[in-house]
Formats: C-alpha cells, structure tokens, sequence
C-alpha cells in the first residue's frame, strides 16, 4: 500500500511540475501583451477612428512611430506622448481621449475642414492662442458634426492651429448665439505643454 502511495505521490509531483511549467510560459508570453485592462496601440487607433472618423487612429498613432504610453497602475493606458513632441492625447476613464496640442496637429492634418473645428478670426487670435476660452460671438465657422462634449480643434480662418479644447455647445447653437461659451480651451499653441 505504501508503494501505491508513493507512485500516486509521484505523479501528483510530475502533474506540479507540468502545470508549473505552463505557468512560466504563460508568464513568459503575457510579458510582451499589455497588462489586464490595458489597450495596444491597434485597439487606441480603432477607438480614436471612431470618435473622430476614419484615418485619425493613424494619423494620431502611426505605426512608424515610436510612441511613449504612460498606463495607470491598473495598466489603463492615460497618455500617449510623441518622442519629444509632447503629449498626443490623453484616454479618459469614458473612453474617449482629449487631445493635446500635438494631437491637434496630427488631427488638423488628416481631417477635412471644418470637421471637428471651431474657426475664429483676427480679433480672438491671441487671446485662444493664449489659452483663454473661446466665446460664441468670437466664431466664424464652426463645424456641423461638433457636439457639447467633443474633443474640438480652435484654428484661424487661415488655418492656424490656437488651440485644442472641449466644445460646450453644439455646432447650432454655437452659431445662433451672442453670448456662451463655445469652447472650454484645455492647451493654446503659445501656452507651455504638459510635457
């Protein structure tokens, strides 16, 4: 009986042995995945075609580019910088992003204007590129499809990049109104970055 004890024994030892083999190796390959919860840049590029039409995910993130994603601990992905260009974007807990300047760029490049912009002239020019909010009264044109809550780009008719912000009103009553805030300006372009 006691033979049969040490062979059940012995094979309860190989079976340990197997399993944590398999586990170094599942650990080994998890090491090249993003931590739980978090997102590659594939899944940031989708995300960011959805909420601001198709080709932004790669005009955002090209996959040329060497790219720094800052993650929470939980392995969340929050910022996305550009080597030595400053931050792209950040990634809410909603799961929307809110652009950087640099962003803006990239965004501005890629999208047909006046998709996702709110254009002002001569009069509020230094005051968004210094950060200060944009007022209804101030805009010129402004973007069909830009809704309160969108991440929006604050550029001169000339096609200058001012700023990027959140739009507090939509595009309608952005353009009806004398009075409100349209834009909640989060970076001007002469403001210091967050870098």
């Amino acid at each position: 009986m006691s033979e049969r004890g040490d062979d059940r024994t012995n094979g309860n030892e190989s079976e340990n042995e197997a399993e944590d083999g398999d586990k170094n190796e599942r650990e080994q390959t998890n090491q090249n995945q993003p931590p739980t919860g978090g997102a590659d840049l594939s899944s940031l590029r989708t995300i960011a075609d959805y909420q601001f039409g198709a080709g932004a995910g790669e005009a955002l993130f090209p996959p040329a580019e060497t790219l720094e994603v800052r993650r929470t601990s939980s392995g969340r992905p929050q910022q996305i910088h550009a080597d030595g260009n400053g931050r792209i974007a950040s990634f809410g807990t909603d799961g929307r992003f809110t652009m950087g300047l640099e962003g803006g760029r990239r965004l501005a490049a890629v999208l047909e204007s006046p998709a996702y912009r709110v254009i002002v002239d001569d009069e509020s020019e230094p005051f968004v590129r210094d950060g200060k909010n944009v007022f209804a009264k101030f805009v010129c044109e402004v973007g069909s499809d830009v809704r309160p809550g969108d991440e929006v780009l604050v550029t001169h008719e000339r096609g200058d990049l001012l700023a990027v912000g959140r739009a507090e009103l939509g595009a309608d009553a952005i353009r009806d109104f004398e009075t409100g805030m349209a834009v909640k300006v989060r970076e001007g372009a002469d403001t210091p970055s967050d870098r």
